[in-house]
């Protein structure tokens, strides 16, 4: 990757942003050292103006930015990071730097919350239980949630039906998680799709 780090006076803004959410997290800026470190360790590292020397993400806190792609834009003088936040990426404690609403991406934070269910199971959580059942009575769940969903569309109040809806798309992410699969496979086939 060639990055033209001349034209910012030796630094160039980075952007990162959460991999799975797409959440825009931070800006920084980077220069050549900051740049290699960050390839070389797999943890965001940037220049720090302020305290005038390489900073990586995390290093007093815990909270590293860990790499997950690296794109160059157009003109190879801004760097876009996708990485893998661990615990909130502001120094206020929010998860951005960024006061953006987190709405649209709750089904990917809801996705975390079953990855950590299976990686840290308590016993007696909704899932843990279901999971002691087996997959047939996960899917079974969710053909079950469907007609339900179905049902409320055609008979229901709205909210009802955005009630069974959730149940169906919660229990859709266990089935998947079950399957070792995540949305990310989902997304990736729809696109697939539409071209």
């Amino acid at each position: 990757m060639k990055i033209d780090f001349d034209k910012g006076d030796g630094l160039v803004p980075v952007v990162v942003q959460d991999d799975q959410t797409l959440e825009v997290l931070m800006l920084g800026y980077m220069n050549t050292e900051a740049f290699e470190k960050t390839q070389n360790e797999g943890k965001v590292t940037f220049y720090s103006r302020s305290k005038n020397r390489l900073w990586t993400k995390g290093e007093e806190s815990g909270n590293f930015l860990f790499v997950k792609s690296i794109h160059i834009d157009c003109d190879n003088d801004t760097i876009l990071i996708k990485a893998k936040p661990i615990g909130p990426t502001c120094h206020t404690g929010s998860r951005s730097c960024f006061k953006t609403d987190y709405n649209q991406n709750f089904i990917f934070e809801l996705e975390n919350i079953i990855n950590d269910r299976y990686e840290n199971p308590i016993e007696d959580s909704y899932i843990n239980k279901m999971r002691k059942k087996g997959l047939n009575k996960i899917a079974q769940k969710v053909g079950e949630e469907g007609v339900e969903t179905v049902i409320a569309a055609l008979a229901e109040t709205e909210e009802d039906f955005i009630g069974e809806a959730s149940d169906l798309l919660f229990h859709l992410l266990f089935l998947l998680k079950e399957k070792g699969l995540s949305i990310q496979h989902i997304a990736k086939n729809l696109e697939r799709r539409h071209k």
